[in-house]
């Protein structure tokens, strides 16, 4: 770690600077994880590429799932794991689907259970974010 004040470097756990005298993070004229002359207010050091500023994510619309969509599927489809495939979560989906088709249907009461539960935490909100982390849309 770097002193973000006057570039030299100093111990990660150190609250001030022992060079400069200034707490640890405060300034803005080198880049914390390489030590680097920076322009105070620079969003990536040019010489590493560390990220000096907290970046905005920004959730693409159409690349939402729908939380009615994924919750209905999983309490009518949920003993094929329809809603856990629309999700992203293969693993789960195929294992209910294999308890469902491998068990000639004997299990199947058990999977349609773990559906319907998992279609209701969707819609009560419990279950909000798909496999990849997006957020539901309502």
């Amino acid at each position: 770690m770097y002193c973000t004040n006057c570039g030299k470097e100093m111990d990660p756990n150190a609250a001030v600077c022992i060079n400069c005298g200034y707490a640890a993070g405060t300034g803005d004229k080198y880049c914390k994880n390489c030590g680097h002359e920076m322009t105070p207010g620079q969003a990536f050091c040019t010489q590493c590429g560390y990220a000096t500023q907290p970046q905005e994510v920004k959730i693409n619309p159409d690349m939402q799932k729908s939380k009615i969509a994924a919750g209905l599927l999983g309490i009518f489809l949920g003993t094929f794991g329809v809603h856990n495939f629309y999700l992203g979560y293969t693993g789960k989906a195929l294992a209910q689907l294999l308890i469902s088709v491998l068990s000639c249907g004997i299990l199947a009461v058990a999977s349609s259970i773990w559906g319907l539960i998992e279609g209701i935490m969707i819609l009560t909100g419990n279950i909000n974010k798909d496999a990849r982390g997006i957020p539901l849309k309502d």
